[in-house]
C-alpha cells in the first residue's frame, strides 16, 4: 500500500476549457492516465492537491470526477483556487455518495490515516495583497490547517501536509502558514499551484526549517503521480 500525490489536474472533460493550448499540456489526459495506471494500484492512496476540475458548479463535476473515480486507488481531494464548485464537506460527501463515486474522499478540516502517515492539509493562501479580505481568507486557512493537523496528531501517525498554495515561494514565506507547520511534527509538505518553467525556477524544493517541500503540479512532475512513500 503506497501513498502518492499530484496537483492541478485542471480537468475539463465535461466543460469547454482546454488545457492543451498551454505549452507542455498536449495530450495531458492520456499521459496522466497512462502514468497513473502504471504506478498506482487499487490498494494505494493518492492525494490530489487542488485545481481538480474547471467545473463551476458541483453537479458539473461528474464527468471529471467519474474519470478520476475510474482510475486505480483511493483518492483524497483538497481545494485549489480554481475549484469553484467546492462547497461544504457535507454537500460534497452527499454528491459523491449519490453518484457512487466511492473511491473519492474530501480533505477539509480533517485528516486520514494511511499506513505510517496521517494525511492532512488545506488549500492554504499566500498573502500578496494586504487587504482585509486577503487577511480573512488567510486566517481561515490557518484555522483549517490547525484543525487538520490536530486530527492528524491524534492518530499517533506522522503528519504529512498537502497544500495547494506554496507556503514558501520566490524566497518569501507565508509566515502564518509556516508558523503552523513548524509548531507540529511535520517533516514533509507537498504543494501545487505553480506552473511553467520560469515559475518552477522560483519554487522552493528541498528542506526549509526542518521540513522537506516538493512541488507536485501536473506539468512540473510530467503528469506522473509522485510517490510519498
Amino acid at each position: 500500500m503506497s501513498l502518492f500525490a499530484i496537483a492541478d489536474l485542471h480537468l475539463s472533460l465535461g466543460e469547454d476549457k482546454p488545457m492543451d493550448i498551454f505549452a507542455g499540456w498536449n495530450d495531458y489526459v492520456d499521459r496522466l492516465t497512462d502514468n497513473w495506471n502504471k504506478l498506482v494500484s487499487d490498494d494505494d492512496t493518492i492525494v490530489i492537491a487542488g485545481d481538480i476540475s474547471w467545473a463551476m458548479r458541483l453537479e458539473q463535476t461528474y464527468t471529471d470526477f467519474k474519470f478520476i473515480d475510474n482510475l486505480p486507488g483511493r483518492k483524497i481531494f483538497l481545494k485549489g483556487n480554481h475549484d469553484y464548485w467546492w462547497g461544504t464537506k457535507n454537500k460534497i460527501d452527499t454528491f459523491l455518495k449519490d453518484n457512487e463515486l466511492d473511491s473519492i474522499s474530501i480533505l477539509f478540516n480533517n485528516a486520514y490515516a494511511c499506513g505510517e502517515y496521517a494525511i492532512c492539509g488545506t488549500r492554504g493562501w499566500f498573502l500578496e495583497n494586504d487587504t482585509p479580505e486577503d487577511i480573512k481568507v488567510l486566517n481561515r486557512e490557518v484555522g483549517r490547517l490547525k484543525m487538520s493537523l490536530d486530527q492528524a496528531v491524534q492518530t499517533g501517525l506522522e503528519p504529512v501536509v498537502f497544500l495547494h498554495y506554496p507556503p514558501y515561494y520566490r524566497g518569501i514565506e507565508c509566515q502564518e502558514i509556516m508558523d503552523v507547520l513548524c509548531s507540529y511534527p511535520v517533516k514533509k509538505c507537498y504543494y501545487g499551484h505553480i506552473h511553467g518553467k520560469k515559475n518552477f525556477k522560483l519554487a522552493f524544493e528541498g528542506e526549509y526549517k526542518g521540513i522537506n517541500f516538493q512541488l507536485i503540479s501536473c506539468d512540473k512532475v510530467g503528469f506522473m503521480p509522485v510517490l510519498v512513500r
